[in-house]
């Protein structure tokens, strides 16, 4: 798998977590719908992380060179 279409693969996973997580809100069953949230802010973050580390290389900060005011 190439890593353009992995990072298109993670970025459809990211974006259904979030949808996964905000289905309860859409429904109005937000007390039985937190194990839904939490599967979709795990899965959002999992493959958040997933993307940047595969697909991006490093996400530590950016080093500032110069001043930082």
């Amino acid at each position: 798998m190439t890593k353009s279409i992995l990072r298109i693969v993670l970025t459809i996973l990211m974006y259904a977590g979030v949808a996964l997580f905000l289905f309860p809100y859409f429904t109005g069953r937000i007390m039985s719908g937190v194990p839904l949230m939490i599967i979709g802010v795990g899965c959002t973050v999992v493959c958040g992380f997933l993307r940047c580390y595969l697909t991006e290389g490093d996400c530590a900060r950016i080093p500032h060179h110069g001043r930082d005011w």
